[in-house]
């Protein structure tokens, strides 16, 4: 080896510092089937990673905490690290023993199992999680079991129900503090009882992270004394408090709620009824399939109670949503819930399109449970939006971590960046007004590798040549309005609002006459990344062309100029969160 393995810090692990870290970090991703290059459709890209953590360009990341990926890069075996990998195995020898009837395919799937092992043992890159998972999956797909804990998760929610019914839950929830005499102002005193119960509800839905069915019952909340605890512990709910801010009437917040357990999720739903009471929108996301006591997306089929506690929910199975369908619905559903996209604890690589987005457009995640703390408090890379950590460890005390977003991390907010497109339309309707053609030139900005500030100088070239040699017009250049930090889905959703707006005229499709004529213009020859480019080449036009014949529908009179629609249609969808363009589909070209 060439390098040194004995990293002091998870941040000095990077792209490009040598090429044998390189190819170890890639031989760490295929081995846990975590890249994107090698399977794209399983595995999310670095733009999409980007909607969640705050990523340098050669910043590497692992999905586990800094301790283990730490581990997993040392050569031998750590104790620390045989030690996970004997907790998986001992995960799964419980889950066959207690779950498959039948002994020979029990026994099938522990020798299978022992080959797994010894195989990861002899060589430890895989993440001993990632391992459990592939077992798991191939015990659900050769027994026919899908989801072996259903009837747990329903029995924990059956009795957690029972328990938020009963009067002892009420009493602890809305028993009247002392101390409240000092309290200046009636909204103050609001506002404070406000906190007060959402502390006493997270504080309550942490019971059940040690609670087995047999012990959801009522005396055990008269046990926890939760108002006790408030009184003699420090007071953890700062952070939580300044990020809800005072009035969340005035000023609302999005909420990313992840949930941790069943029957803890009945807890959780009266956390997500006060804050929706307050004025926030919330976004819950529950696991796709299987995961032991993890709630799915998909088990409020088969339980009357969480039919019940979700009861007025806007449940959302798409798990590729665009930006512009996101928020739509977000802006039409004060309560939303989707699939994170993963049958595991938390996997950047593998959460779905949808989750990511989700992310993204929220400002607060509130994540429960241990599990999580490992995830995303106990790693030394940042996210992009604020992190609230809550849990119970083992010894039944509380815990609440915040996790800041770095500074450097900025939001465009749908408003901002409406606020940009209404700017726009303004200029056009003025225009209009004024009997100039309104023309928008759709062009291939960042979708040639590491060539954005090219193509913006290309597609600017050839719009002012446009303007002098066409009279009274008023042509709308992207790349005049492109903003450093905007990535692709920011600019998507702006320039939809624009461009179905109305007051398009004419709608120009960049050629390759056009990219030609804007190298002469410089004084250049086409560069050979340049050649035979037009606009069929870039995804976001391609969605701009969709979006053109959409529009025509409604307003026959607009004109569209440049290549024939047809040839666009060859590609996919444009990358997540990408500037880059997706690979033509070999199968439709």
């Amino acid at each position: 080896m060439s390098f040194e393995r004995n990293f002091n810090s998870v941040l000095d692990i990077t792209y490009g510092k040598d090429v044998s870290l390189d190819a170890l970090l890639l031989h760490f991703m295929t081995e846990n089937h975590l890249e994107y290059t090698i399977d794209p459709d399983k595995n999310g890209s670095r733009e999409q990673l980007k909607f969640m953590l705050d990523l340098d360009e050669r910043e590497f990341y692992a999905p586990c905490s800094d301790w283990m990926f730490l581990m997993l890069l040392k050569e031998g075996m750590p104790r620390l690290l045989l030690d996970e990998y004997l907790i998986q195995w001992k995960t799964f020898v419980h889950l066959t023993r207690n779950f498959c009837a039948d002994r020979k395919q029990a026994s099938r799937f522990l020798q299978l199992a022992r080959h797994k092992f010894r195989m990861v043992l002899a060589s430890p890159i895989v993440i001993p999680a990632r391992l459990l998972k592939r077992l798991v999956t191939i015990f659900m797909t050769q027994s026919g079991i899908d989801d072996p804990y259903r009837g747990i998760r329903k029995a924990l929610n059956r009795r957690a129900a029972l328990v938020v019914k009963s009067r002892t839950f009420d009493a602890i929830v809305n028993t009247c503090p002392g101390g409240m005499a000092d309290c200046p102002r009636i909204d103050d005193l609001r506002y404070r009882l406000d906190m007060l119960e959402i502390e006493r509800l997270m504080r309550i839905s942490t019971l059940t992270d040690n609670w087995s069915p047999e012990s959801f019952d009522e005396d055990a909340l008269v046990r926890a004394d939760i108002n006790g605890e408030i009184a003699a512990g420090p007071d953890l709910f700062g952070p939580m408090r300044e990020l809800l801010g005072k009035d969340g009437s005035t000023d609302p917040k999005r909420i990313l709620y992840m949930p941790n357990r069943a029957g803890g999720l009945i807890f959780d739903l009266q956390v997500v009824m006060t804050l929706l009471r307050l004025g926030h929108r919330v976004v819950m996301a529950l696991k796709e399939g299987f995961f032991f006591e993890e709630p799915t997306f998909w088990d409020r089929d088969s339980e009357p109670e969480l039919t019940e506690a979700f009861n007025g929910a806007y449940f959302v199975p798409e798990d590729r949503l665009s930006k512009n369908a996101l928020l739509e619905i977000m802006s039409k559903h004060q309560f939303v819930v989707i699939s994170d996209g993963t049958r595991e604890k938390f996997n950047p690589y593998r959460c779905s399109v949808t989750f990511a987005r989700a992310w993204k457009e929220c400002d607060v995640i509130l994540a429960k449970g241990e599990g999580l703390h490992n995830r995303l408090i106990q790693i030394s890379h940042n996210f992009t939006r604020d992190v609230i950590n809550f849990f119970r460890d083992g010894a039944n005390h509380f815990h609440l971590h915040h996790k800041p977003k770095p500074e450097r991390v900025h939001k465009f907010s749908e408003r901002y960046i409406a606020g940009k497109a209404d700017e726009i339309i303004a200029q056009m309707r003025e225009a209009r007004e004024q009997g100039r053609t309104v023309i928008f030139y759709s062009g291939i900005i960042g979708s040639v590798p590491g060539q954005t500030k090219a193509a913006i100088g290309v597609i600017t070239t050839f719009v002012d040549h446009l303007r002098e040699q066409l009279d009274d017009v008023f042509i709308i250049n992207p790349g005049e309005h492109f903003e450093e930090g905007m990535d692709a889905d920011d600019l998507m959703f702006m320039w939809e609002k624009v461009q179905r707006s109305g007051y398009i005229n004419v709608w120009r499709f960049q050629t390759y006459f056009d990219i030609e004529k804007s190298f002469e213009l410089m004084g250049r020859k086409v560069p050979p990344v340049w050649t035979g480019k037009d606009a069929t080449y870039s995804t976001g036009c391609t969605k701009e062309m969709h979006i053109a014949l959409d529009v025509q529908r409604t307003h026959p009179e607009l004109q569209i100029i440049g290549p024939n629609p047809e040839k666009f249609f060859r590609r996919r969808e444009y990358g997540v969160g990408k500037f880059c363009d997706v690979a033509i589909d070999s199968c439709n070209a």
